[in-house]
């Protein structure tokens, strides 16, 4: 069984930074994709970014230019770095791996993004 810890939400003013870390952890022989959702108040979740095992990555367009996300297979951690933040942003952030062929969801953590 994998288990996803995620960090580093809170409270932004707009135009802030924060940056979101996802530990995987359990019984793990390969974590393939990892990525990162959100979702807000009556909204659906929606993908925000995805990394591949090799590195490629993939962005929804209303962040591109804005996040950044990274990984380190060393430490089977997925990183969320966002720039420029801004209060349509708002949500809760859940991250998503592929680890053996299984998807797996994080718990999820709240960004508000407010002055």
């Amino acid at each position: 069984q994998v288990q996803l810890v995620e960090s580093g939400g809170g409270l932004v003013q707009p135009g802030g930074s924060l940056r979101l870390s996802c530990a995987a952890s359990g019984s793990i022989f390969r974590i393939n994709t990892m990525g990162w959702f959100r979702q807000s108040p009556g909204k659906q979740r929606e993908m925000v970014a995805r990394i591949s095992s090799g590195g490629s990555t993939y962005y929804a367009d209303s962040v591109k230019g804005r996040f950044t996300i990274s990984r380190d297979n060393a430490k089977n951690t997925v990183y969320l770095q966002m720039n420029s933040l801004k209060p349509e942003d708002t949500a809760v952030y859940y991250c998503q791996t592929n680890a053996d062929g299984r998807w797996n969801w994080g718990q999820g953590t709240q960004v508000t993004v407010s002055s």
